[in-house]
């Protein structure tokens, strides 16, 4: 059970209302998200650009989500990803790898391990050594290396939020909102 009540999104404030309006689904973190009510607009739409709006690819970003997901402990964000993930193209034997924390297995190229070895990097040393940064460069330019740096930010930004405060599980529907998302850019 959630450590704080999720917020009748209803009773919330006008244009967070009407964000939550346009939403086919309100999944628990965003209701959790919104008790920080000023922050939580802004937050939601920093996730639509890394979701519908890098020009890092689907399956990278996704690869780097559930990367973070394992390694920091976010329940919630690798149930919500994982069909995303696997609608962007990961397969099932590289989610046992991401599972098992075999970042640098041969189930994955070398541009994913250099991806992956760069995103663990990030997640557990904050400073990037010089050969993993080389390795990345060889496959991702500076757009595509910032992007992926803010995507793994965000992610353990939201993992936290979810694990701190125990939010419910949805069941796995985020994939409902972020193509919603995807559809909106779309027009």
């Amino acid at each position: 059970m959630s450590r704080l009540p999720l917020v009748d999104v209803d009773h919330a404030g006008a244009e967070l209302r009407s964000a939550f309006a346009r939403m086919p689904v309100k999944l628990n973190i965003l209701r959790m998200l919104a008790h920080a009510e000023n922050d939580a607009l802004p937050v939601m739409r920093l996730a639509n650009a890394i979701l519908h709006r890098q020009q890092l690819k689907d399956r990278d970003r996704e690869l780097l989500i559930l990367q973070v997901a394992e390694l920091e402990g976010g329940a919630y964000e690798w149930l919500q990803h994982l069909p995303i993930a696997e609608s962007a193209g990961v397969t099932p034997a590289e989610i046992e790898a991401l599972k098992s924390r075999r970042f640098d297995g041969a189930v994955f190229d070398a541009r994913t391990r250099a991806l992956l070895a760069f995103g663990r990097s990030v997640i557990e040393a904050v400073r990037v050594e010089d050969a993993v940064f080389a390795r990345m460069r060889e496959y991702f330019d500076a757009r595509e290396i910032v992007e992926a740096i803010v995507a793994i930010g965000f992610y353990m930004m939201m993992s936290r939020l979810t694990e701190a405060t125990a939010t419910d599980h949805d069941a796995a529907l985020g994939v409902e909102l972020y193509k919603s998302g995807k559809n909106r850019g779309k027009k």
